[in-house]
């Protein structure tokens, strides 16, 4: 399974991006009703674009107008609309372009998408017990296993990584379980313990950070943040704004 790991090139490590930032899309209206959404391409509802437009001014004045030193920005996203509208609210005002890959979808729930957890956990009690133990009772509904919405994130991220120099940010916009099991197969966690329980659900809005570390020939890159918004995104306004 591809994650870090060491480079066979001329014995040096090959330029690359300066930081990875994995971004989860803003609110939806699933999201609000606590139901599995996967590749349903449900858009952002109102509370959902309010988030991204604080994130997006967040990762604005946080990366780019702090970081001189920092040039250029590449934009990734999923071919999902709730991530690419995430990732044009963070994009637009730059004049970036925004880059849409199917790689970097969410994970597909199978014949469990569009149901609540609650419907879930009544219509399927053990079968949804398994799954919220990390023991793969979705997988029974046609659900995507998670070791394969790691590779091909981890295969995405390797790809991209490697598209620019050190005088460039790669951003990802994707989803809470992409960005989870991607993680999770990148810093090794998932051959650790099997389960991809090692890390919690990222909140809407909310990113991730990686630095690189070169050793010798391989490159690695670490975790530097995580879970990290908006300072308004510790009050109670982040899911109850004044619209």
């Amino acid at each position: 399974m591809p994650r870090n790991v060491e480079l066979e090139h001329s014995g040096t490590v090959p330029e690359h991006v300066h930081a990875i930032t994995l971004v989860r899309h803003g609110r939806t209206a699933y999201n609000a009703q606590h139901r599995l959404q996967g590749q349903i391409d449900i858009p952002l509802d109102e509370v959902g674009r309010w988030q991204v437009e604080q994130t997006g001014k967040a990762l604005r004045e946080l990366y780019v107008d702090r970081r001189s030193d920092i040039a250029k920005r590449l934009v990734v996203c999923s071919d999902l609309g709730r991530a690419a509208a995430t990732a044009h609210a963070f994009a637009d005002p730059l004049g970036l372009e925004v880059h849409p890959d199917a790689r970097v979808r969410e994970r597909s729930f199978g014949d469990w998408e569009g149901i609540s957890v609650e419907e879930l956990a009544q219509r399927y009690p053990e079968d949804y017990r398994s799954w919220a133990e990390f023991r793969g009772g979705e997988l029974k509904y046609g659900a995507e296993p998670k070791e394969e919405v790691g590779r091909r994130g981890v295969e995405a991220l390797n790809d991209w990584a490697f598209r620019a120099g050190r005088d460039t940010d790669l951003y990802v916009f994707s989803h809470g379980a992409w960005i989870s099991q991607t993680l999770q197969t990148l810093l090794g966690m998932a051959d650790a313990h099997g389960d991809f329980a090692d890390i919690l659900s990222m909140r809407n809005a909310h990113w991730v950070r990686l630095i690189p570390l070169e050793i010798g020939s391989a490159l690695r890159w670490r975790l530097m943040d995580y879970n990290h918004g908006p300072a308004i995104a510790d009050t109670e306004e982040w899911e109850h704004p004044n619209l």
